[in-house]
C-alpha cells in the first residue's frame, strides 16, 4: 500500500441533505465534523506509508474510523459496515452516499502501521489541538493523574504451562525455519509431549510427579539450547525470537546442579520487572497492588479538571506492570511539555509523590505537584531528638543537634532505593558522653548519631509540602483529584480499559491512546450538547444514613 494524498473537501451536498433529514438533532459523528472540522489529514501519515504500491484508503479518514470504532465499541467488521451503511459516519468522513468503503482487514493493517511508527500519540494530540482551537482546552490550569492495572491478552499460565509452552513455541519456530535440522535433533517422545498445547489439566496432581515433569521439561529445553548453539546448527536458529525467549526463560527458571537441570528456588529467580510470565506476550510482567495480582501492564491517564471546560485527557502513558507510580510524574511532565500542555497545578495520589518528584516538577517544568507526601517513618523521625529537631546549615555543610553539638562528616551517598542522599555523622567523642545518647540513637550499640538527608532542593520541597498538607485549605483543594477515578471507571466500563485487546506493550499502548481519544470525543460531544456531568451515585442503603452518623463508620448494635 502507498499513500496518495487527498485534500479533504466539504461534505458532499447529497450526504449533507440526507444526514440532516436522518439526524435532525445531530449525532456525535456529525457534531465532531461540524464543530472540530477535519481532525486528520493524509499528509500526517506520510511516514506510515511507502511512496510506491497500490493506493491505500485515505489514512486521515481511517484514523477517524478507528477512534469512532472505540467510541461505539465496534469490531472491525462492524466499523467497516458503519462506513458503508451509516449516514452520520459518511458525513463525519466527508464521503459520498454511494462510497463502498473498505474491507474490514484494512483496519487491522492500519493499526499495525500506527504501532510501527508510534503514531498513536498523534491521534490524541490532533483531537486536543482541535479542542484547543475551539476554546475547549486552555493552557496551564489544573490537571490530575491516576493509573490502573491492565491484564494481558494472553491467558495466565501456571509454572509448568509457562516453561512447557515456551519450549513448545520454540520448537514450532525452529520447525518452520529449519525443519531438516530439527528432525535430526528432536527426541521421538517430544512429539507426544509438545505436539499440542500444554494445559493444567494434562499435568499430574501429585507434587512429586509435577516436579518430575518440570525437570523433564527443563532438561529437554536445555538440550535444545545446547544443540542450537552447537556448530552443527544453522545460524538462523539462534536468531529466532522464540529461541532467544527460550534461553531467557531457562536462565530465569532453571539452574544446572551437578549436571542435572533443576528449578530455581523462589529467592533465586529474578524480580518481577524482568521475569517473563508468558511466551505469548513476552513484554507482559507480573505485579501486585494490595490484593490485586495481575500479569500485563499499567496505564496512566492525565486529564484537565477545570469547571468551565470539559475534562479532556491530555496524556496517556502505558508501562509494564511493575513500574512504580513514583517514577511517572517526570515522564508525564516531559511529554506534556513537548506538546505545550503543562498544567500549573498537578494533583495526584500518594503513589506519585516523593521529595524528588516535587523538586523536579518545580525545577524542570515550573509545575506545582500536589499529593499526600508520606511521612518519615524511621525510628529516629520523631521525638525530642527526631530529625526535624536538628538544625541544618547547607552552606557550611553541617548539622547541629538539639544539644548544640555539630556534625563532623558530610558526604554524598545512596539510599537503599538507590536514591541520592547526604550522609551526616557526628563524632563518637561528642556523642558517647552525652546523657541523651540512648534517646537520640535507635541502636543499643551505636556510639554516635547518623542522619540521612535528601539534597537541599528535595529536602526543602518535602518540608514545604508536609506543612502545606496540614492545612484545611489544601485538604479541601485536594478533593479535585478524586474526579480522575471517574475517568478510570469510564475507561473500564465503556472501553474495557483493564483488559488488553492486543499482545505487546506497543499495541497495548495504541489501544490506550485510542481509548483516550474516544473518551475525549464523547466528552466534547457532551459539552457541546450541554449534557450535565454525572453525579456521585449514592446507594439506597447509604441514603438511609442518619444525619449524625459519620461517613465510613457504622453502629455495632444498640447502646
Amino acid at each position: 500500500m502507498s499513500l496518495r494524498v487527498e485534500e479533504p473537501g466539504e461534505v458532499p451536498a447529497g450526504t449533507v441533505r440526507v444526514a440532516r433529514r436522518a439526524f435532525p438533532r445531530g449525532s456525535l459523528a456529525i457534531r465532531v465534523r461540524d464543530e472540530l472540522g477535519v481532525l486528520f489529514r493524509d499528509e500526517d501519515f506520510a511516514s506510515v506509508f511507502p511512496g510506491r504500491g497500490k493506493p491505500a484508503w485515505s489514512p486521515g479518514r481511517l484514523a477517524l474510523v478507528v477512534i469512532l470504532q472505540f467510541v461505539e465499541g465496534l469490531t472491525d467488521r462492524q466499523a467497516a459496515e458503519a462506513v458503508r451503511a451509516r449516514i452520520d459516519w459518511k458525513y463525519a468522513l466527508g464521503l459520498e452516499l454511494e462510497d463502498p468503503g473498505f474491507d474490514h482487514s484494512v483496519l487491522s493493517e492500519f493499526r499495525d502501521r500506527l504501532v510501527g511508527s508510534n503514531a498513536g500519540r498523534g491521534l490524541l494530540d490532533a483531537i486536543l489541538a482541535a479542542a484547543q482551537e475551539r476554546g475547549l482546552l486552555k493552557r496551564g490550569g489544573r490537571a490530575r493523574t491516576d493509573s490502573t492495572h491492565v491484564q494481558s491478552a494472553a491467558r495466565e499460565l501456571c509454572w509448568l504451562e509457562l516453561v512447557g509452552e515456551t519450549l513448545r513455541s520454540a520448537l514450532n519456530a525452529v520447525a518452520a525455519a529449519a525443519p531438516a535440522w530439527l528432525a535430526g535433533v528432536v527426541a521421538p517422545e517430544w512429539f507426544e509431549h509438545y505436539g499440542t498445547p500444554l494445559q493444567e489439566s494434562r499435568f499430574p496432581k501429585s507434587r512429586t510427579k509435577r516436579v518430575e515433569v518440570g525437570e523433564r521439561i527443563g532438561a529437554d529445553g536445555m538440550f535444545l539450547l545446547q544443540a542450537a548453539w552447537s556448530g552443527q546448527a544453522p545460524p538462523e536458529v539462534r536468531s529466532l525470537d522464540a529461541v532467544e525467549l527460550l534461553r531467557r526463560v531457562w536462565v530465569q527458571q532453571f539452574e544446572v546442579v551437578e549436571g542435572v537441570v533443576r528449578r530455581r528456588g523462589p529467592k533465586d529467580v529474578p524480580p518481577g520487572a524482568m521475569r517473563v510470565v508468558t511466551p505469548y506476550d513476552p513484554q507482559a510482567r507480573g505485579s501486585v497492588k494490595r490484593e490485586i495480582v495481575w500479569n500485563g501492564y499499567k496505564v496512566h491517564f492525565t486529564e484537565t479538571c477545570e469547571p468551565d471546560a470539559p475534562n479532556l485527557i491530555t496524556q496517556v502513558v502505558t508501562t509494564a506492570a511493575p513500574v512504580p507510580d513514583d517514577r511517572m510524574a517526570a515522564v508525564v511532565h516531559a511529554r506534556l511539555a513537548e506538546t505545550g500542555r503543562l498544567p500549573s497545578e498537578h494533583w495526584v495520589d500518594a503513589g506519585y509523590v516523593s521529595a524528588g518528584a516535587l523538586a523536579a516538577a518545580r525545577r524542570d517544568h515550573n509545575v506545582a505537584l500536589h499529593g499526600p507526601l508520606p511521612g518519615n517513618t524511621t525510628a529516629q523521625a520523631t521525638g525530642p531528638y527526631g530529625q526535624d529537631a536538628f538544625t541544618i546549615d547547607w552552606e557550611k555543610r553541617q548539622v547541629t543537634c538539639p544539644n548544640g553539638v555539630t556534625s563532623t562528616q558530610w558526604r554524598n551517598g545512596q539510599s537503599q532505593q538507590a536514591l541520592p542522599v547526604i550522609r551526616v555523622r557526628f563524632s563518637p567523642a561528642d556523642c558517647r558522653p552525652c546523657p541523651a545518647l540512648r534517646d537520640c540513637v535507635s541502636s543499643p550499640k551505636a556510639e554516635r548519631r547518623e542522619i540521612s538527608l535528601r539534597h537541599r532542593d528535595e529536602y526543602e520541597a518535602a518540608q514545604r509540602a508536609r506543612a502545606l498538607q496540614q492545612t484545611d485549605e489544601w485538604k479541601k483543594r485536594y478533593q479535585v483529584r478524586a474526579g480522575i477515578e471517574g475517568t478510570i471507571s469510564q475507561g473500564v466500563l465503556a472501553f474495557g480499559l483493564r483488559r488488553s485487546r492486543y499482545r505487546g506493550l506497543d499495541k497495548t499502548s495504541l489501544q490506550h491512546q485510542l481509548t483516550g481519544a474516544a473518551i475525549n470525543l464523547t466528552r466534547i460531544d457532551a459539552w457541546l450538547t450541554s449534557t450535565p456531568r454525572a453525579r456521585t451515585r449514592t446507594s439506597h442503603l447509604a441514603a438511609l444514613r442518619p444525619t449524625g452518623l459519620p461517613a465510613g463508620r457504622s453502629r455495632q448494635g444498640p447502646n
